[in-house]
């Protein structure tokens, strides 16, 4: 095996690089979970975490990855035969969509299927929500970010749009692969149940998730039907306001999540947003540069934590993402479901700067010649001139 020196460049889209300060922060002892100094941390946590959704409603925290919330927000909320629209944006949103035809939900009637290279459409959603005059329709899913695209859908207008049809549906989103990263606004944008993961723009390793929960949606539980016991808002929303759980908490990483929203709080969110895009635009400048093509096809819906990066005819994206990682030690993400081979992704989220971002377009550019890519030499040098002037 060849040896390696120097770090690991992990740039998939996550599980991102976790801080030196939040390693240490889960390195200290375990405490009683029932104790009083548990009890204080789970009430500053509760507080602390909602800037960075946007809200001033409650947060719930489970020891579950992101699939585990995604299911939590539709079991609280829903009934068996309750219809759900979904907007399939790419593979996650279509997993999602899954989900909840698992559940015993009605999914495919309103299904809008997608070419994975735009965000969910508003004007389809009012076409959609105005021909429901039954109002039959209870929920409308969307992922804000698609990991798998690098698209993000304008959860703003998706609002707007279910407002001007007076459509009384939740809105549900999957801020997995944003929060932390990418402008984001619960309260103000009308979202009922927001998604999330520990381990993309919060920072930490994967183990934690979270719903935030809106009054509406908190009502709704109360007469959805949907089987659901460890997921229930109910008992431990009634614990946390005594700084508890209803279930064992994942001690340790929420130490981790203290120091993560610290080192959030203490960059300020509109800096950390604003550094994310700056990236993510220095990112696309290379692809551009390169003579290649990202596969976002609207503007405004670039993604500010991740470039998806779509390979001419003829080469493999996994070819290239082999040569990167076995020269270079470099983790790039693959193409998913049916763009497997046809794009790799690049990560920007998270813990990360101008250097690392320099590293990791170099990798990236040499990857592409190693591999017999036709690209053109303008790509990192067009990166850094954009991280010199801005």
């Amino acid at each position: 095996m060849t040896a390696r020196t120097g770090r690991h460049f992990l740039q998939i889209p996550g599980p991102t690089n976790v801080p030196d300060q939040v390693l240490r922060a889960m390195s200290a002892p375990t405490i009683d979970h029932r104790g009083p100094e548990f009890a204080a941390l789970t009430l500053r946590l509760l507080e602390a975490i909602k800037p960075v959704f946007g809200t001033s409603g409650p947060v719930v925290i489970y020891p579950a990855s992101g699939t585990g919330a995604w299911e939590a927000a539709l079991v609280n909320t829903l009934s068996p035969g309750d219809r759900v629209l979904a907007f399939e944006t790419g593979h996650f949103a279509t997993l999602w969509r899954e989900m909840a035809g698992s559940l015993g939900l009605e999914v495919d009637r309103d299904f809008v299927p997608g070419d994975w290279r735009h965000g969910a459409d508003p004007d389809v959603l009012a076409e959609r929500l105005a021909a429901d005059t039954a109002r039959e329709i209870k929920a409308v899913c969307v992922v804000h970010n698609e990991t798998s695209t690098a698209v993000t859908s304008r959860i703003a207008d998706i609002r707007r749009a279910m407002d001007e049809a007076g459509h009384p549906a939740l809105l549900l989103v999957d801020t997995i692969s944003s929060l932390g990263s990418i402008d984001y606004r619960h309260d103000e944008w009308g979202v009922d149940v927001t998604v999330a993961g520990s381990q993309k723009g919060l920072m930490l390793p994967p183990g934690l998730s979270f719903n935030a929960v809106s009054s509406k949606a908190l009502e709704a539980s109360r007469t959805a039907r949907l089987p659901r016991s460890f997921w229930d808002w109910q008992p431990i929303i009634e614990a946390n306001k005594k700084g508890s759980f209803s279930y064992t908490p994942a001690t340790n990483l929420l130490y981790g999540l203290e120091e993560a929203l610290r080192l959030l709080d203490a960059e300020g969110l509109p800096e950390v947003y604003a550094r994310h895009a700056r990236h993510a635009a220095a990112t696309r400048a290379a692809v551009r540069g390169w003579g290649l093509e990202v596969l976002c096809l609207d503007e405004r819906e670039h993604s500010g934590s991740l470039t998806a990066v779509l390979m001419p005819e003829g080469h493999d994206a996994d070819e290239v993402r082999k040569i990167i990682l076995e020269r270079f030690d470099m983790s790039l993400g693959a193409g998913l479901g049916k763009l497997a081979g046809r794009v790799f992704r690049i990560g920007h989220l998270g813990s990360f700067n101008d250097l690392t971002l320099a590293g990791t377009l170099a990798g990236v550019q040499m990857g592409l010649e190693l591999a017999g890519v036709p690209i053109k030499k303008d790509g990192l040098g067009d990166a850094l001139d954009l991280l010199r002037t801005e």
